[in-house]
């Protein structure tokens, strides 16, 4: 049992504050009832808080000083090494130092430090492109170990950086996180080979997704608004991408998929450049190159070609329409 309320600092770097915005529309609880019911403190967060200017660079003072304990740095979006590896291009305001300098030295006495969103774990859409910025990760650039903190770093806690990722983050990935942190259940066995937290990225977007009886038959839509699988045609990345989306819907309802999106597996590293268009299927000899998850290409060719042969009239039609156009036939239920 802790004997104080888990202490959370939240660093904004090079990112769009996505994932904060995300992280407010926390419900059942909603987010200050959350934090309270949890022991859970934030000392400083800068869209949320009230602090600013000298009053926030006096806390982190504070905390480099050992006078204010911190138990998790939070940080969101990517830290920017540019120009020439000065790191600033991005001065945290009233401070003269880079923010990337902040994050390290913060990082440096934290004890547990959390990536929040993929730009803030791998780089993301920040390091996309030519990355003239020169973004990356807390502790990864795109797959590779190192980013900003080096491959060997490791929180006072004893755990590398945890990797919340995701374009945005769900709210709960975020809260559950910080709550397992707070009554210290979570350990390195808990996360996954990119350091994710495996409570949500042991799961695939596949699961549970509604179009999962147009996926058994492989009957694709064909464009956005149909209703069929949208991975044939369409660039859906759902049974590779490594989330638990149309399990835990977002604001009680919703998923991409749920809303005709194709999944572009924004929970990976390097999601943002897939070379390709992102709601385009690559193929090979008329086979999707991004198989799913486990699955041998042998495999899916013999049982796509079975599938496709047994696609009930109804699956076939509606797939490639934007309703259903044919009902699912009404018959007794049997008994005995």
């Amino acid at each position: 049992m802790r004997e104080r309320p888990l202490s959370v600092l939240w660093l904004q770097s090079g990112g769009c504050g996505g994932c904060t915005m995300s992280l407010l529309c926390a419900e059942s609880p909603d987010l200050p009832m959350l934090l309270e019911t949890a022991g859970i403190r934030l000392l400083w967060h800068p869209s949320l808080s009230e602090e600013t200017g000298a009053e926030a660079v006096e806390l982190f003072e504070r905390i480099l000083s050992g006078a204010e304990p911190l138990d998790v740095l939070c940080v969101e979006g990517s830290l920017l090494r540019g120009p020439n590896g000065t790191g600033r291009f991005h001065v945290l305001a009233g401070t003269g130092r880079p923010t990337i300098d902040w994050a390290r030295d913060l990082a440096a006495v934290a004890g547990t430090v959390v990536a929040i969103g993929t730009c803030a774990a791998f780089g993301g859409i920040t390091a996309g492109g030519e990355n003239i910025a020169d973004a990356c990760g807390l502790q990864y650039e795109g797959t590779q170990r190192g980013g900003a903190l080096g491959a060997e770093f490791r929180a006072r806690e004893g755990l590398p950086v945890i990797n919340v990722a995701g374009c945005p983050t769900h709210p709960n990935w975020v809260t559950e996180t910080l709550m397992l942190l707070a009554e210290n259940t979570l350990t390195a066995t808990d996360l996954d080979l990119y350091q994710r937290p495996r409570f949500y990225a042991d799961h695939l977007v596949h699961h549970g997704c509604p179009r999962n009886e147009y996926y058994e038959y492989k009957a694709s839509a064909e464009k956005p608004s149909d209703l069929g699988c949208l991975m044939e045609h369409m660039g859906c990345l759902g049974t590779q991408a490594h989330a638990d989306c149309n399990t835990r819907l977002w604001n009680g309802e919703g998923s991409c998929t749920r809303g005709g999106y194709a999944c572009i597996n924004c929970t990976a590293p390097g999601f943002e450049e897939p070379g390709h268009p992102f709601q385009q299927t690559p193929k090979f000899a008329g086979i999707p190159i991004g198989l799913p998850t486990d699955m041998p290409k042998a495999w899916f060719v013999a049982l796509a070609s079975l599938a496709k042969a047994a696609t009930p009239e109804r699956v076939r039609r509606n797939a490639a329409a934007d309703r259903i156009v044919v009902a699912p036939t009404v018959r007794p239920t049997r008994k005995g």
